[in-house]
Parts: structure tokens; C-alpha cells; sequence
């Protein structure tokens, strides 16, 4: 039995080796994806506060000014005050200082990060590109369960430095799965279930009993009624959830709502996992989702997704499950170094013996 998962395990590295270490470089890129875009782009998101913000109007018409002939679409929100708001428009998202007015600069089309993102979760390739991440999640989670078997009998963890060649990588490729072992399953695991949520997400419903809320709200439009402007779609938020931060709203269409997304302190996700839906004719709250009173299921669902992109406990843990995407990374690559010096020992081995 050992012997056939042992040729199982290779023969399932060798398959996915390419798809894996995709998964795992751009991973470990995806969990500081923010905080990259931040530092990469200062002369976008940063701005040093100087009184009360103006309204989100005023900043529309400026952005529009700058982008002429261009339809509002929503807005982001800084959720500090040294943070830009943007205005997002057809296909253009205008940077601005919200304190004076000043555009930051705009960005049109997907970004590096947004490609890298893409990457991880369906290979830029739609859906087709998303089933091979999903099983490809599948795969890793197997490596990782029987590597750890593998190992067990041997039990190796120190590294041989003075043996070199195949042994030295072997120890290599040991001591990382071994130590990085709780991480690489836990990130394989939660990503098995994203990848198959059109079969967890129901299953995590039923085991607590609970019901995702409703999805597409609508609102009867009303001729000639006034419309409610952004910034006072964003302070009846505010008032419905008590302590939570707005970071993105919408804007209305002539049967949509206000969708305000919201994060409390202790959201780590930076899109936010509250919302609150507002009718633009009379101020109605029709919807307030909290993530602290969400459905169990709901709860789930983003405590997954938490954990493996490392949001779950802020900075510590996506340092945890960045350096666990190298390793899965550095689990391939070292296995594909062992297998070619393998062959290379008995490409020599065959020769010699021609020779005799």
C-alpha cells in the first residue's frame, strides 16, 4: 500500500506540478493584495486629512469633469482618513483627495494584482480555468495528507547539507512539509470548499440549519421622486449598523437600491462582509445583513474564505498562510528536483553498465 500511494503521490504531483505552484505563487501574492496596492500606488490611496470630508456629489462631479462623458457607478471609501476615495465610472476609476477635491489619478482596465488575482482563481482562462483550480485544490489537499504518511515512517526532519545531491532535497522537501504541514492542509482544505461552493455552500446551510438572506432587491420606481444622494444613502447605513465602517456603495439604478458594504473593527476582508440596502426614493432600509448576526451558514462561508487568504487574525496570519503558499510552491519544485536527479543516477547507472 505504500508503495502504490508513494507512486500515486508522484504521479499526482508530476500531473498538477505547473497548476500548484501557480495556486501557490500567486497565493502568497493575493494575501497582501491591498497592502501591495497601497505601497506600490501612495500617490493613489494616500492623502493627508485636513478637515471634514467633502460630499460624495462633489467629488462625482469632479471625477466626471475629469472623465468626460463617463456614468457614476459607485464608490469606494477609505476606511481610515489618510485613504483616497475613489468614484468608479464606466470602465475608469477616479482617485481622489476627499478633503480637497483633487484627483490622484485614475485607473482604467484590470491591474497587475487584479490579473495576478484572476490567475489564482481561474487561471485567466473563465470558467473552464476555475474547475482546474477547484481539483487542483483537491490534488494538493491528497499530497499534503499522503506526504504526511510517507513521512511518517522515517520521521526525518533534519536537513543533511554534507550528503548533496538527491538526499540534500529530500530532506529539503521533508522539513518544509512537515513543518509547514497544518498550514498547506488548511489552505488545500478551505480552498476545496471554495472551489466546490456550489456543493459546500448549500451542505454548510444545511449542517447549521439556517438560510442565506435574499439576494436580488428591487424597488418600485417612483416618476418624480427625489432620488437620495450617496452621502445620505451612507449616513442611513451608519445609523442601521451601529459601529461598522461603509466602504462601497452603489449607484442606484431605477429599480436597484443603495448597496452599502460595511466593516467592523473586526473584519479583516477589505471588500467588508455587512450590507445594508436602502431605497433611493423614500430612505427605506429594506435589508441590513451584519457579519456579526449573519446567518450561521454565512458565517462559515466567510470564515472559510478568511482563513485561507490569511484575513482571519490580520496581519500575523497572512504572513502564516503567504509563506504556506511558497511551501506548496517549494513542495513541487523540490519534488520535480529530486525526480530529475533520480533519472540522471539511472541514466548514469544504465551507461556504466553498457559499458561493461
Amino acid at each position: 500500500m505504500r508503495r502504490a500511494l508513494f507512486k500515486l503521490h508522484f504521479i499526482g504531483a508530476l500531473t498538477g506540478a505547473l497548476f500548484v505552484v501557480i495556486l501557490g505563487a500567486t497565493g502568497s501574492v493575493m494575501a497582501f493584495e491591498e497592502e501591495l496596492d497601497h505601497l506600490t500606488h501612495p500617490q493613489l490611496f494616500r492623502v493627508a486629512p485636513t478637515g471634514p470630508p467633502l460630499p460624495l456629489t462633489e467629488l462625482a462631479s469632479r471625477a466626471l469633469a475629469a472623465v468626460p462623458g463617463a456614468r457614476v457607478t459607485g464608490y469606494g471609501l477609505g476606511v481610515s482618513p489618510d485613504l483616497s476615495t475613489s468614484v468608479n465610472l464606466t470602465g475608469t476609476a477616479v482617485y481622489l483627495n476627499p478633503y480637497t477635491g483633487d484627483v490622484l489619478g485614475t485607473r482604467s482596465g484590470p491591474t497587475l494584482l487584479a490579473q495576478i488575482h484572476q490567475l489564482h482563481l481561474r487561471l485567466l482562462a473563465g470558467n473552464a480555468g476555475r474547475t482546474i483550480v477547484a481539483w487542483s485544490g483537491v490534488l494538493m489537499l491528497f499530497l499534503v495528507v499522503s506526504g504526511i504518511y510517507l513521512w511518517w515512517p522515517v520521521k526525518r526532519v533534519s536537513i543533511n547539507r554534507t550528503a548533496g545531491g538527491r538526499r540534500t532535497w529530500f530532506d529539503i522537501h521533508n522539513a518544509v512539509g512537515v513543518f509547514a504541514f497544518a498550514f498547506l492542509f488548511l489552505l488545500a482544505l478551505t480552498g476545496v470548499v471554495i472551489g466546490f461552493e456550489n456543493v459546500t455552500s448549500p451542505l454548510l446551510y444545511r449542517i447549521t440549519g439556517s438560510q442565506p438572506y435574499p439576494g436580488g432587491l428591487a424597488v418600485v420606481p417612483r416618476p418624480g421622486a427625489r432620488v437620495l444622494t450617496p452621502d445620505e444613502a451612507v449616513a442611513i447605513s451608519r445609523a442601521a449598523m451601529p459601529g461598522a465602517t461603509p466602504v462601497a456603495v452603489n449607484a442606484p439604478g431605477p429599480k436597484m437600491p443603495y448597496r452599502i458594504a460595511l466593516r467592523y473593527p473586526e473584519d479583516r476582508t477589505p471588500g467588508g462582509r455587512s450590507r445594508v440596502f436602502v431605497d433611493p426614493y423614500g430612505g427605506t432600509v429594506l435589508q441590513a445583513e451584519s457579519s456579526r448576526t449573519t446567518a450561521a451558514g454565512t458565517r462559515l462561508i466567510t470564515l472559510n474564505r478568511a482563513i485561507h487568504t490569511g484575513d482571519v487574525f490580520g496581519m500575523p496570519s497572512k504572513i502564516l498562510m503567504s509563506l504556506a503558499s511558497l511551501a506548496a510552491a517549494a513542495q513541487v519544485l523540490t519534488g520535480l528536483v529530486m525526480w530529475q536527479k533520480r533519472r540522471s543516477a539511472a541514466t548514469r547507472v544504465r551507461a556504466l553498465s553498457e559499458t561493461r
